[in-house]
């Protein structure tokens, strides 16, 4: 018997409410992405999946830190700075990965959104962080 694997996509997050984020497994995929030094290091037909992976996993955590900065008041600097990651990340999102370096890219997006998440969580009231938590 054959083990397969399979990618999910979900560009419109529809799994991400029921599913909670494995960041182990991001934080392991942006690793292995930003490790990779030059084309020759991944084949050219597996850009695209890495890059739907990686898009998938954005998108998990970017809708975290909407959540978390949703229960800031609207002026809150933090609330601020995290619809400007958000704003960046839905640009970043809706160009197509092609390459290597857009595959980085998304990488790179994917441990500054991890970085706002965690800086929200360390700010949330007691009350919100015990409602959001499973």
């Amino acid at each position: 018997m054959s083990s397969s694997h399979h990618v999910l996509y979900d560009p419109q997050g529809r799994l991400a409410a029921e599913l909670p984020p494995d960041r182990v497994t991001h934080e392991q995929a942006v690793r292995t992405a930003l490790a990779w030094s030059s084309p020759a290091d991944v084949p050219a037909a597996d850009v695209a999946q890495i890059g739907r992976l990686l898009a998938g996993a954005a998108r998990v955590v970017a809708d975290d830190v909407r959540t978390h900065a949703a229960l800031l008041p609207e002026d809150d600097g933090r609330r601020l700075f995290a619809e400007l990651i958000l704003q960046e990340a839905d640009g970043r999102l809706a160009q197509p990965c092609t390459s290597l370096n857009r595959v980085q890219i998304r990488a790179r997006l994917i441990r500054a959104l991890y970085e706002r998440l965690d800086r929200l969580q360390s700010c949330a009231p007691a009350d919100a962080a015990a409602v959001s938590s499973p």
